[in-house]
Order: structure tokens, then C-alpha cells, then sequence
């Protein structure tokens, strides 16, 4: 076949513009300072999807510094001629990209990094960042009131970051839609033992110094890393199940606790895996630190870590975030009742399960024992901002939301779906209209205006 001269003249036009619309997506661009979350619109980043963290951090207590160097290991999701990394305050002395020396600058909580060339789409790359200073814990409105992220304590450090803290030590992506896997190595003055995210790879002394390397090798938040320093007693072990276990518990408070940590954590993580589904990690355990001025505990991956409280239904609450929250993380901040509610209901299942109340019986406690003028029915549960994100109405709410879809779709749906969620999402993030989408597959029902009412609207429902 054979074209005639205007025809070639065209096609060759159009082969022109296609050539440059081709090389004007593949230029390179700046990473975006933020992934887009509303409430915390600079958290995160753009142009790369972070795979790795090697994190290698020294504390000294005496000063409270720390010097540390992340090396983190990304795919380019876009080609880069710069990217940023969030770290709060802590002084930066040194980038490598790829083994050579990176420029870089800071604006605020962001560090943009600019590498020697550009880093083309879908490679992988490795950024280290050396780094130090004294660790600023956060505060405000958002969690209670109280300080939160890297916090001192009498002989060492508590670290509990939820939601933004991560990147006050270490730098990051620091946003749960960026998961990855984690090398947490410590090194602390010799008696202190430092606990971090999954297995224990090797603990060793030198000199007047102890070096512990623990191994997250399932994808991790970076809100859910730790790196706990102090004196502690450590039981290991497993659950009757065969779940390797280790829990840390500080010697202050060896006679002050009314529950058994170890007894209860092991009975929990077996239970809930018969409701939710397989455990999701290699380790279950709890680090429990005498850090009363936190007020409060965190669902730290593979060990949730327990200051002021510590009781049986607060434990049974952060293991049952090891599904709702650590394995099946929030998509963005505003479906944080995704991983409350459900917690808050899980309380309420190992009730049942110990036959002290029924789950209904807990949902109508909650219900009567707000009036509707109450402030607590004004949180809209689907998207309750950035300052009360950990509102009550987000825990309890959130789970008398479950309870009213149990007894619309029944016993048998209910119970298949949970497990359902867990396996769907497993390692991963999801929203809210997923859940709700799952919940109308596995019932069968249109489940629009139950969400609608209890999730999507203010004022106390009719039942």
C-alpha cells in the first residue's frame, strides 16, 4: 500500500507530536513533597515506592542524642531529577544516592534530596542519609493531648509514633500507603537492651555497648517501627498455637502489673486468629515501659508497646490491631476508624469469648449511656479531621457500626467476612468503601443506608 505525499506529510506530523508527547512524560520531574493525605498533606512522598529500610541508630540516654544512618531502598515510580524524604528537625551531615554524593536541601519537615542524575522510572535505587541531634517527641490535640514519637524515660527511651512521629527520627515516607520491610539495628550503652519490629537477628556487647539487629520482613507503616531502649526483663517463647513470643517488661514494674502479659498476649493472638484469620507476622509479644506521662499504648508491629496502661482488654485491643491497622493499614488518615473500631470491637468479642458480656450487650451500654444531645454523636466516624482523628466516637462508634452490620447480615456473614478483609488486604491498605463493598459481597445485601447513618452522618441513630 502506498501513501500519497500529503498523507506521508500527515503521518509524519502526527509520529512528531507522538514523539514529543512521549518524551514530555518521561522528563524528569521533582517528587511531590506529599502524597496527598488532607490531614496531613506533606506527609509521604511522591515519585517512588520505598521497599526497604536498613536503619542503624546509636542512642546515648545520658545526652539524649542520636546519630543515625537510613538507608532506605526505593522503585522510582516516576523518572526523578529530585525527591523528597520527611525528617523532623535532626540534623543531616551527609547523602548518598547509589554510593555517590547527593545534594540536598531542607524546607522545614522536608528533605529534598538531589542525586548526581536522574533516576529513571520503575529502577530501583538506594538513598542513605546520615544523620543526629536530640529527638523531639510531638504534641497537640491529636493524640489525647499527650507528647507522642521519640520519648525520653528514666533510663532510656519510649518510641510510639502514631500518626506523624516516625520521621522525628528517622527519614522516611512517612505515611502508612508507603509500607515496606525493615533492618532495625540499635546500639545502646551495655545493660539496656534495645526492641524493635519482628525478629531478634543477633544481640551482642562490645566495648561499653549493646548491639541488637531485629528483622521486619513483612510490609510495616513507618508510624508502627519502634526502637525502645531501657532495662527490661524479656520472656521468649511461643503461643500454645506454636507463635514465637517475646515480651520486654520493664523491672519497675515487675510487681505493679495486675495482668499477665505474656499469659494474655499469647491466649489473644491465638484467639483472634481463629476470628480474623492467620496471624500476619513471624512474632507476637509486647514491650511495657514505665512511661505513665505518654497515657497511652500503640499497636506496635509484631509488639505493641504499653506505657501508663496496661490491662487485659487494652492488650486484647493492640493485638487485634495487628490485623485492623498493622497487616490492613488506612489508606489515608481519615479511615482511621477502620483500625479503632474494629480494635474497639474486638474488646468486645474477647468479652463474649470470656462469657463476662455479650457484644450486643456492650453496644446497647455505650448507646444508653449517651444522651443525643451528646457531643459524642457530632463526630462523623468516616472522616473525623485531623485533630480528633482518635475521638471516642471513632473507637466506640466505629464499633457499634460492626455490631449493627452483624445483626443486619447475621452471625454466619459477619464472621466470614472479617477473615475475608484480612486475607484481601493482607499487607496492604484499604478505605472505607471497600469495606463496605466487601461487606455487601459476602452478605448478599445492599448495606448503603446502615454505613450511611452510623458512619456518614452526626446525631445518635434510631435502632
Amino acid at each position: 500500500m502506498s501513501l500519497s505525499r500529503s498523507a506521508r506529510l500527515g503521518a509524519l506530523a502526527t509520529a512528531a507530536a507522538s514523539f514529543l508527547v512521549i518524551a514530555a512524560s518521561s522528563a524528569p520531574t521533582h517528587g511531590a513533597p506529599g502524597i496527598g493525605d488532607t490531614y496531613f498533606p506533606r506527609l509521604g512522598n511522591g515519585g517512588f515506592d520505598a521497599r526497604h529500610y536498613a536503619l542503624d541508630v546509636a542512642y546515648n540516654p545520658d545526652t539524649d542524642r542520636l546519630d543515625g544512618r537510613t538507608t532506605l531502598t526505593a522503585r522510582a515510580t516516576e523518572s526523578l531529577s529530585s525527591f523528597d524524604l520527611d525528617l523532623q528537625k535532626l540534623e543531616v551531615t551527609r547523602v548518598e544516592v547509589n554510593g555517590r554524593r547527593a545534594e540536598f536541601t531542607r524546607d522545614g519537615d522536608e528533605l529534598r534530596v538531589i542525586p548526581h542524575g536522574v533516576l529513571r522510572k520503575n529502577r530501583t535505587f538506594r538513598v542513605t542519609v546520615t544523620y543526629g541531634g536530640v529527638p523531639e517527641p510531638l504534641g497537640g490535640p491529636i493524640v489525647f493531648g499527650s507528647s507522642y514519637g521519640w520519648m525520653k524515660t528514666a533510663d532510656g527511651v519510649f518510641v510510639a509514633c502514631e500518626p506523624n512521629a516516625a520521621s522525628t527520627w528517622f527519614p522516611s515516607s512517612d505515611h502508612p500507603s508507603d509500607k515496606a520491610t525493615y533492618d532495625i539495628r540499635i546500639k545502646a550503652p551495655k545493660g539496656l537492651t534495645g526492641v524493635s519490629n519482628g525478629r531478634l537477628v543477633s544481640t551482642y556487647d562490645k566495648g561499653g555497648s549493646t548491639y541488637t539487629h531485629w528483622r521486619e520482613s513483612r510490609p510495616m507503616a513507618t508510624y508502627l517501627a519502634t526502637a525502645t531502649i531501657g532495662k527490661f526483663d524479656v520472656r521468649t517463647g511461643r503461643t500454645p498455637s506454636g507463635i514465637p513470643i517475646y515480651v520486654a517488661i520493664d523491672p519497675v514494674l515487675a510487681n505493679s502489673n495486675s495482668v499477665d502479659v505474656y499469659a494474655v498476649t499469647a491466649a489473644a493472638t491465638d484467639y483472634w486468629q481463629q476470628v480474623f484469620g492467620p496471624y500476619p507476622f513471624e512474632e507476637t509479644g509486647a514491650i511495657v515501659d514505665d512511661m505513665p506521662q505518654a497515657g497511652f499504648s500503640l499497636e506496635v508491629q509484631s509488639k505493641p508497646a504499653y506505657s501508663a496502661v496496661r490491662n487485659e482488654t487494652t492488650i486484647v485491643h493492640e493485638l487485634a490491631h495487628q490485623w485492623f491497622g498493622d497487616s490492613v493499614s488506612v489508606e489515608r488518615w481519615k479511615d482511621i476508624w477502620l483500625n479503632e473500631g474494629f480494635a474497639t470491637y474486638a474488646q468486645w468479642l474477647w468479652a463474649e469469648h470470656q462469657g463476662t458480656r455479650s457484644a450486643h450487650d456492650s453496644f446497647l451500654a455505650g448507646y444508653d449511656a449517651r444522651p443525643a444531645d451528646s457531643s459524642f454523636w457530632q463526630t462523623v466516624v468516616a472522616d473525623p479531621q485531623r485533630d480528633t482523628m482518635f475521638a471516642s466516637a471513632v473507637y466506640q462508634r466505629g464499633a457499634m457500626t460492626l455490631q449493627a452490620l452483624r445483626e443486619r447480615i447475621g452471625d454466619k456473614a459477619f464472621f466470614r467476612l472479617l477473615p475475608a478483609w484480612t486475607h484481601l488486604h493482607r499487607y496492604g491498605n484499604a478505605n472505607t468503601r471497600q469495606f463496605i463493598r466487601l461487606a455487601e459481597q459476602v452478605s448478599g445485601q445492599k448495606l448503603g443506608d446502615l454505613f450511611h447513618t452510623w458512619l456518614y452522618t452526626t446525631g445518635k441513630p434510631a435502632l
